[in-house]
């Protein structure tokens, strides 16, 4: 950009980074740090806001149309959202409670059933198998229903949810908020075959499926296969199944003595679903340390908080047995050191084995993908760890008319994994159907809209409070600890919910600045509370980067870089650090500065369908 010196001769460029086009969808949205991580790209602000104002139903259609199960997930996600918070990096605050305000919204809400997708009164003639009904199945129904395809959804299970229904406990997920919100899909009229097991990939293929989706999930959990596993097998279960079966009140109790393998939110799962069936002495033991387990940290807090103690750096040699009557299990000390390479290994200690007595092991050491239902000669090639080849962007196969999503596609990950994965897959099998390059993704629908409401007036609510986070409520230990299907999170009330989506900094209102009616008077800089504004001679982003009023390390998050003002200097603002709290554009008196609020909404099949607006 060249600009016109006093004199009215022409000045060279200065080198350096060129103006940031916030016109580019992903610039806003990724500053808008909740929302870009997580993988449905659910604008969290912009419920989080209506929560405050008491629009709780609105708040939960914003949550339904990006994430589907807004008051699971408002229970059970793994909540990528949270350790990108911004408020998270300011001194000693921890994220506003992103996961438990949309709970808040889904306890609250009136009846939207009005306000959902009908049926549709017309089929288009294509013919869809969904094969598994968990989270990624369901969400692919729910956004082709609506468009006139025939859905048909197989699961061998005799209700749809999958694993939300048979790995979560009932006592972190109630039935009856899974059931409400699989039936707002449901009620969209797919074909259900339940209770039907598939155990050929090319049958389904010969039905003359217009295309065919796998979202059966990761089904068979880890063994452990170390001597005395076959003759103590009655007393030893595989995690997931023993989860299963707790769900759908096969099995009632467990020994009075417990041992979980396994350090990941199943083992989590198992051991508080034992100490409910009696398991007094319950106990989980890791291969690794505290901090390198894979369970979320509220997990583990949990477990603890019910007096379940977690046992690191034991691997387990061997189940002790008394002529096939399980006795306990014999471990082998371990330590992490670094190699050469300074990779990090367990090693032996040296120490004693360890023996610890029990009357029942649950082996909770991961889950792996079961795909002996689909033959090798149908067009799927698989991976060197027997997993399909799957595009990661339109989730679809080797084979065209087949496609993959959640646990199924790139192994064990959360529910809100399972959903994006879900609408991505739609999004292609509604671009295939019509004849079109499944490749050529939709654009997002995007606004940016001011928020000024007078000269130093928003329609926000700008004030930056200290607050820390607020706890949620739990059941009493000894009533919880005496029912499994007793809901141990009791949920913000709506007074705790409003103060909670009180101390959301508003990411998505942005600060928008205009080169051309800036002055340059700094009083922007003089006020900004964490000295992320900087008027500097423009260099290269390296250089840049260090020589603002604050220097910005951080490279994942970008600089906002002005075109060049009138002494040749550019302004840069580190979003990094930014509040949004709107003091620049308080006080700027050219205007130069605004807040705009940025919206975005990923595309769904749905948006491909000329006419459609969004709801």
């Amino acid at each position: 950009m060249s600009s016109v010196l006093a004199e009215g001769t022409l000045a060279k460029p200065r080198p350096g980074m060129t103006p940031t086009d916030i016109a580019n969808p992903d610039y806003f949205h990724k500053v808008v740090d909740c929302q870009w991580a997580c993988p449905a790209h659910t604008p969290v602000p912009e419920y989080i806001r209506l929560i405050a104002e008491g629009r709780y139903s609105d708040a939960y259609m914003i949550n339904w149309h990006s994430n589907v199960f807004p008051g699971v997930l408002g229970r059970t996600c793994d909540r990528p959202c949270e350790p990108a918070c911004r408020r998270g990096r300011l001194e000693n605050e921890q994220p506003v409670a992103i996961c438990r305000l949309k709970r808040v919204a889904a306890d609250n809400k009136d009846d939207i059933t009005a306000r959902l997708p009908k049926p549709a009164a017309q089929k288009n003639g294509k013919r869809i198998a969904l094969i598994g009904a968990g989270p990624a199945s369901l969400t692919v129904a729910r956004d082709l229903l609506p468009l006139g395809y025939t859905c048909v959804l197989y699961d061998s299970d005799p209700f749809a949810g999958g694993m939300m229904r048979t790995q979560i406990p009932k006592f972190r997920l109630p039935e009856t908020v899974l059931d409400e919100e699989c039936n707002y899909i449901l009620a969209l009229e797919p074909e259900t075959r339940f209770g039907q097991h598939i155990g050929s990939l090319k049958s389904i293929l010969a039905e003359d499926y217009d295309a065919v989706f796998v979202g059966c999930g990761a089904p068979r959990g880890r063994d452990l296969e170390i001597p005395g596993r076959k003759e103590a097998a009655a007393n030893i279960h595989i995690g997931i199944d023993w989860l299963s079966s707790v769900s759908f009140g096969h099995v009632e109790k467990i020994g009075r003595r417990v041992i979980v393998l396994g350090g990941g939110n199943t083992a989590m799962d198992c051991c508080r679903t034992s100490r409910r069936l009696g398991g007094e002495e319950v106990k989980v033991v890791v291969r690794s340390g505290f901090e390198e387990m894979k369970a979320s940290p509220w997990e583990k807090e949990d477990a603890m908080h019910e007096e379940i103690p977690i046992i690191n750096f034991l691997v387990p040699k061997e189940f002790k047995h008394n002529n096939g009557k399980l006795i306990g299990v014999l471990f082998e000390k371990v330590k992490a050191e670094k190699d050469a390479k300074g990779r990090r290994n367990l090693v032996p200690t040296g120490e004693p084995d360890v023996l610890m007595e029990c009357d029942d092991v649950l082996v909770a050491v991961g889950q792996e993908n079961a795909f002996p239902w689909i033959e090798r000669d149908v067009g799927i090639e698989f991976d060197k760890w027997d997993m399909p080849k799957v595009d990661v962007v339109t989730m679809q196969s080797t084979n065209s008319r087949v496609f993959f999503g959640g646990d199924a596609a790139f192994g064990p990950k959360n529910i809100i994994w399972a959903v994006a994965h879900g609408h991505e897959a739609a999004v292609s099998i509604h671009l295939m159907c019509g004849g079109q390059d499944v490749k050529a993704r939709p654009s997002p629908l995007v606004n940016l809209s001011s928020q000024k409401m007078g000269i130093h007036e928003w329609s926000y609510d700008n004030d930056v409070s200290n607050d820390t986070r607020f706890k949620v409520p739990h059941a009493p230990k000894d009533v919880a600890l005496r029912n499994v299907k007793l809901e141990v999170e009791l949920g913000f009330d709506k007074p705790d919910g409003f103060k909670e989506a009180q101390r959301c900094l508003n990411c998505d209102i942005e600060t928008a600045f205009e080169d051309n009616l800036c002055i340059e008077c700094d009083a922007c800089v003089d006020i900004c509370p964490m000295d992320c504004i900087t008027f500097t001679p423009n260099d290269p982003e390296p250089a840049l980067r260090t020589h603002l009023t604050a220097p910005a390390p951080n490279l994942t998050q970008d600089l906002y870089v002005s075109g060049a003002l009138k002494t040749q200097r550019v302004m840069v603002k580190d979003e990094d650090v930014c509040l949004h709290c709107g003091l620049c554009a308080e006080r700027c008196p050219t205007g130069a500065w605004d807040m705009k609020k940025f919206y975005l909404e990923p595309a769904q099949a749905k948006n491909l369908c000329r006419g459609d607006q969004r709801s």
